[in-house]
């Protein structure tokens, strides 16, 4: 019972620190299972995209009801995300946990880099006859009261990068935030705005995805699944109440450096083959 308490306070924490970084709760959740705790990487895995689910339901209707989400691209785009999710997950029962948690250490850094970069914002036209036209990818959305209009660009090779983030939640249990906005934002130039709500919505249904292969495969596991998913949406919660009225840039960095240190000592654990 005491093992529980102390995950559930554990995942109160990874949904807070997730939350102010913008990175998610799954990339405190699985060095925290299986550093803190010995819990086997795939039952981590999978408790981790639980946790996504719930994190993302939430905030992606309030964002759907504002008009900020352009549900036709996010199910266009979930395409790829739903189809590397899938391939994700399946590759990560072939592989050795240690080689997981090396990868996971990279991709971490990865998004910490990400995040930490500017964030350029577009609103481009819609050129007639294109792609995008045909799709029907483009839309408006609220800024000040007034409508403004936008179309997407490049839509190949942020649809080729959805596939890679996709495949990244499902093989490591983690959102891919930071991967998902990369594509929408700078590669298919969308707002900024309408690409992290987008990618917020998409989120949940990527998880699902690969969730249903880690069930199938008995590695959700109810007693860890529990506490991590209640712990995550509560410190979510707070998190989001913390960033309403803290300075961002500062808690952004100060966390990242935290982030960075959890990916070293991840990669350190993966080289000396600590996770099982």
């Amino acid at each position: 019972m005491s093992e529980i308490i102390i995950l559930f306070l554990g995942a109160i924490s990874a949904g807070l620190l997730g939350s102010l970084t913008g990175l998610g709760g799954g990339v405190i959740i699985i060095p925290l299972l299986t550093l803190g705790f010995g819990v086997p990487m795939h039952y981590a895995i999978g408790a981790s995209l639980i946790s996504v689910i719930g994190t993302s339901s939430g905030a992606a209707v309030a964002f759907v009801k504002e008009g900020f989400t352009n549900m036709r691209i996010g199910m266009f785009l979930e395409i790829a995300t739903t189809a590397g999710a899938i391939v994700g997950a399946l590759v990560s029962g072939m592989l050795n946990p240690n080689t997981i948690g090396i990868i996971f250490a990279s991709i971490l850094l990865l998004t910490v880099i990400l995040n930490l970069k500017g964030k350029p914002d577009h609103q481009e036209p819609l050129i007639s006859g294109s792609l995008e036209e045909k799709l029907k990818l483009y839309g408006t959305f609220p800024d000040k009261g007034v409508l403004k209009n936008y179309a997407a660009r490049n839509t190949v090779p942020g649809f080729l990068m959805m596939m890679f983030a996709g495949a990244m939640s499902g093989l490591l249990g983690i959102g891919s935030g930071a991967l998902k906005v990369l594509a929408m934002d700078n590669m298919m130039k969308l707002p900024f705005k309408v690409s992290t709500t987008t990618s917020n919505f998409m989120i949940g249904v990527t998880a699902v995805a690969s969730a249903l292969i880690y069930f199938q495969r008995g590695e959700i596991i109810p007693v860890i699944v529990a506490p991590v998913l209640i712990g995550v949406v509560v410190g979510s919660f707070i998190g989001s109440k913390t960033l309403m009225v803290s300075k961002t840039k500062k808690l952004k960095v100060f966390f990242a450096i935290v982030i960075t240190i959890l990916s070293i000592y991840m990669m350190y654990n993966g080289i000396n083959k600590s996770f099982r």
